[in-house]
């Protein structure tokens, strides 16, 4: 419908007179940001290149039992946990995507690990980066992320770190990363050296290279969906178990297919566990879950420390209690095999945490019978109801 001058009634310009008209056209090539943006990821993947992979350890037990436990240490990164690979491919999924602009800000929220990883790479591509994250982060994090050049934003209500990192990055023009939304998807699960690749790469040599289980705890959820989607891709017979600390809604919500799931408090496991079913945590995914007490976490983590003589953070132990749980089952069913968890980050981050008395009394945690639990099972094979 076109009105007396040839134009259409909504706006546009219509020939009358059998002319073609010229065509719409709008270029916004920028050469400056092109060229920024080619030394940008140029930059992220020479660290890629430039890194030797993690290691595979072992966790020692009876050679009776058959049984191999192994850990995926994720603390050798450059900044030292898990979260360097999410905030590797987080960076080159917002670059390639044109949402990282030069000089503005990154946006995160973070309860720690994966802030310092970003830090890292917004210092490396020279963006500055802000972390939202709770008050009661520990300080050791917060000192990693103002060494790498980011900034702190703290809340009391750990629930606002979305509602705070998005109105932060609009009053700055920034990017708001948002792990929670992306990290199932800023990842190649299919391989490109991702941690699911990795982990049968390494186990390739051993007496059970395909493992039985291998238990990944959730944050995002990104990495039990990699590695869940990996073994469905390959094949392979291997089952994913997902630990899921108190304080959490994963295991609710997973256990009674509810995707509204959540948790009134925040959880005391620094980098997992979550208030709400995050977008990339990916139920169909994954075979079993489990509900861990955050003493038994604890627990763990000082067992691991007694054992091979690393420290390692408190969601490290989660998994580790968990593994060790379906060790005993194996056990208890005459079955040999392997299992592997992870080791997330180094425990000297958590010294005024898990490590210490003090904080686990004014907590309310007593670890002692979870110590003796693990104990018990270590020496003679039976894990106590």
């Amino acid at each position: 419908m076109t009105g007396r001058d040839g134009s259409g009634t909504d706006g546009t310009t219509r020939p009358t007179d059998g002319r073609a008209t010229a065509t719409a056209d709008v270029d916004r090539s920028d050469p400056a940001y092109r060229a920024w943006l080619k030394e940008a990821v140029r930059k992220v993947q020479a660290d890629a290149n430039r890194s030797a992979d993690t290691h595979l350890l072992l966790f020692p037990l009876p050679e009776r039992w058959g049984i191999d436990l192994y850990l995926k240490d994720e603390s050798t990164h450059p900044t030292g946990s898990l979260k360097h690979r999410l905030a590797r491919s987080l960076f080159l999924y917002g670059l390639c995507n044109g949402w990282i602009r030069p000089g503005a800000p990154v946006i995160e929220a973070s309860s720690g690990s994966t802030a310092v990883s970003e830090a890292y790479f917004a210092k490396l591509i020279g963006v500055p980066f802000i972390a939202v994250m709770p008050r009661t982060t520990s300080a050791e994090k917060c000192r990693l992320i103002e060494f790498h050049g980011g900034r702190c934003h703290f809340v009391d209500d750990s629930r606002k770190l979305y509602e705070e990192s998005a109105e932060l990055a609009a009053r700055t023009g920034g990017h708001y990363m948002d792990q929670f939304t992306y990290a199932e998807r800023a990842t190649d699960w299919r391989g490109n050296n991702n941690i699911a690749e990795s982990i049968y790469q390494q186990l390739r040599l051993e007496r059970y290279p395909v493992p039985a289980w291998i238990v990944a705890t959730a944050g995002t959820g990104g990495t039990s969906a990699t590695i869940g989607r990996y073994v469905h891709y390959m094949q392979y017979d291997t089952r994913i178990c997902v630990p899921d600390p108190e304080n959490s809604c994963f295991f609710d919500g997973w256990t009674r297919h509810d995707a509204q799931a959540c948790s009134e408090r925040g959880s005391r496991i620094e980098g997992i566990g979550r208030p709400r079913m995050e977008p990339s945590f990916v139920p169909g995914a994954i075979d079993r879950m489990m509900k861990v007490p955050d003493a038994a976490s604890v627990a763990a983590v000082r067992a691991l420390e007694r054992a091979i003589g690393r420290k390692a953070g408190g969601s490290t132990g989660t998994g580790l209690w968990s593994a060790l749980k379906i060790v005993a089952e194996m056990v208890a069913e005459g079955r040999k095999g392997s299992v592997v968890t992870l080791l997330c980050d180094p425990g000297d981050r958590y010294l005024d945490k898990y490590y210490s008395d003090t904080w686990l009394a004014g907590q309310g945690l007593d670890i002692a019978p979870y110590t003796e639990t693990l104990d018990r099972f270590l020496e003679n094979g039976v894990w106590p109801d």
